[in-house]
């Protein structure tokens, strides 16, 4: 157990505060959890990278810790009215769709493709879209949808890296 580890292991403790504090009505306070949420996944990434202490369960639990808390996150929004069926639906989807491929992935023993800067850019800006409705800006649902057209973009760049990562990982070894 490393630090960056601690950091992922806090993101998934973060997820039910997030929930007490979401139902108890305190708007601010919950956003505030989410984005500390997202320091801590900058952090862990950083810190991991930077001193050599990625780990194989880090590079499987990070992203399980992120999308389980927008999946939190999105959940409470859709229960509350603050976002549509459609975009629940289709953040879910996708999202769920990640973690299943995540796990397969690790379970058939292939090669993970590492966050790009295309994920990690979506990921900043459903931050954004998580922030602007939250404070219930105008615009907020139309940029929510861009966020979630461009997230479909990044899943089919990591799905092709990943037939690429794993072809050549497997011509090597023949």
């Amino acid at each position: 157990m490393n630090l960056p580890n601690l950091l992922t292991a806090l993101r998934f403790l973060l997820i039910p505060v997030y929930i007490g504090i979401f139902v108890s009505g305190h708007m601010i306070p919950a956003f505030l959890i989410v984005v500390a949420a997202g320091v801590t996944d900058v952090m862990d990434g950083y810190i991991a990278r930077k001193y050599g202490q990625v780990t194989t369960i880090g590079e499987m639990l990070d992203p399980l810790a992120d999308k389980l808390m927008l999946i939190t996150v999105i959940l409470s929004l859709l229960l509350t009215g603050y976002i549509s069926w459609w975009a629940a639906g289709a953040m879910f989807l996708r999202d769920l769709g990640m973690i299943a491929a995540g796990l397969l992935t690790h379970f058939r023993g292939k090669r993970a493709v590492p966050a790009n800067w295309m994920g990690k850019l979506t990921t900043v800006m459903f931050y954004f879209a998580i922030m602007f409705i939250f404070f219930q800006a105008s615009f907020a649902h139309t940029y929510l949808w861009i966020v979630i057209a461009f997230s479909f973009v990044t899943s089919f760049v990591y799905l092709a890296s990943y037939k690429e990562l794993n072809r050549e990982n497997h011509t090597k070894q023949a």
